[in-house]
């Protein structure tokens, strides 16, 4: 990290960890005290601190770097948004993916309610990790024999969910990277399956698994595909801290889910098939620069989230002035290597952030080989960072 963009992500990085801590220390004291008692009203309680949190993520987007989501669906599609529970995949295309999701989420009404299927080291994340684990997002080991029981359990702990939500899949594995496509292209030629351009083979286990316990209470499955126009430069989280503007481009298809096949078998060909659809379809956004065919709906930018960011802002500082008035923290030498100190953990915090949101640091999900309906093999699931 620079010190230009160390003297930016810094500041930022001390203003979150600091109200992210607030948030989590309050979700850990209802964890205990609320849970126990009721499930439902915890849930209700945590929708709104995970929601507080991730807006101040949100106005990262939207009003510090001004990145522009235009979202591409059809009119009824877009009503549905945020009034009903819905299984959502995506291909994983830039750093941010689950930031444009999550916001995607804030626009819709269900962004406290949002969970998604994540590497177990995520949860190790401070603030941001420890958060999604008290809203119970889903945490693998990329060890099938473990990971079926976590997915089964925890889709189950999903049906009596108070409120809408969404529940995020990457059923690619791992982010996309070009050496990634290779080998994606290196296995289906050897497999005889189509040769993909855009996108990765999808891992199919985790979504058979989550259509087969989740298909009485969530009635859709939102496909979602993610692309970057070529007059934009990709977003990444480090020029997000930056304020640089980027476009990304969403198109979202609604599927029923009663209308998927009954057959474990039957449901692995049909997200298949839509992957290959999907390639089909970036293809041709490559050409037009645009999802076109769908309408452009207006998704608007929220002032919400800048709200919160200016409430906690101003607590913050308030919070600040006061304890640096009441300890004289930076009038002794003692003081001024103790915030020192705290300085050089946020930067390294931060630096540990942006790393692991980047694409070209993740690793492929772990190959756990299945037979294909053409006698090939193609591989099992296990998630990376969603």
């Amino acid at each position: 990290m620079t010190i230009a963009a160390a003297a930016v992500v810094v500041p930022l990085g001390v203003f979150f960890f600091i109200s992210g801590l607030v948030i989590n220390l309050i979700q850990a004291i209802c964890f205990v005290l609320v849970r126990t008692f009721s499930k439902n009203t915890y849930r209700r309680i945590n929708r709104v601190l995970a929601e507080l949190l991730w807006l101040e993520l949100i106005w990262l987007v939207d009003w510090w770097a001004s990145v522009k989501i235009q979202l591409y669906t059809d009119s009824e599609t877009f009503r549905f948004l945020g009034k009903e529970h819905a299984l959502v995949i995506s291909n994983h295309r830039s750093d941010i993916d689950w930031l444009v999701g999550w916001i995607l989420a804030q626009r819709s009404g269900c962004l406290g309610s949002t969970v998604a299927v994540m590497k177990k080291s995520s949860k190790l994340l401070p603030v941001i990790g420890w958060s999604m684990w008290f809203s119970e997002y889903l945490f693998l080991e990329r060890n099938w024999a473990k990971d079926e029981i976590t997915l089964k359990s925890s889709f189950q702990r999903l049906g009596d969910f108070p409120h809408a939500f969404w529940l995020a899949l990457f059923v690619e594995g791992t982010r996309f990277t070009q050496a990634k496509l290779l080998a994606a292209q290196e296995y289906a030629t050897s497999a005889g399956l189509p040769v993909p351009r855009n996108v990765l083979i999808p891992r199919t286990k985790g979504f058979v698994t989550a259509v087969s316990h989740m298909r009485t209470f969530v009635p859709a499955i939102y496909d979602v595909t993610v692309a970057i126009p070529k007059s934009s430069p990709a977003p990444t989280m480090l020029r997000l801290f930056k304020g640089q503007s980027s476009v990304v481009h969403v198109h979202l298809q609604r599927h029923l889910m009663k209308d998927l096949p009954e057959t474990d078998d039957a449901v692995a060909q049909w997200c298949r098939d839509i992957f290959v659809a999907k390639d089909k379809l970036l293809d041709k956004h490559l050409v037009e620069n645009t999802f076109g065919d769908e309408k452009l709906q207006d998704t608007g930018r929220p002032v919400k989230s800048l709200v919160v960011v200016l409430s906690w802002a101003c607590l913050i500082t308030f919070g600040a002035l006061k304890f640096f008035m009441w300890s004289s923290l930076l009038s002794s030498g003692k003081g001024l290597t103790i915030s020192a100190i705290v300085l050089a953990v946020v930067t390294f915090l931060m630096h540990i952030l942006i790393q692991f949101s980047q694409s070209e640091r993740s690793t492929p999900a772990k190959v756990t080989p299945a037979k294909c309906k053409n006698g090939g093999e193609l591989s099992g699931t296990g998630q990376d960072k969603q």
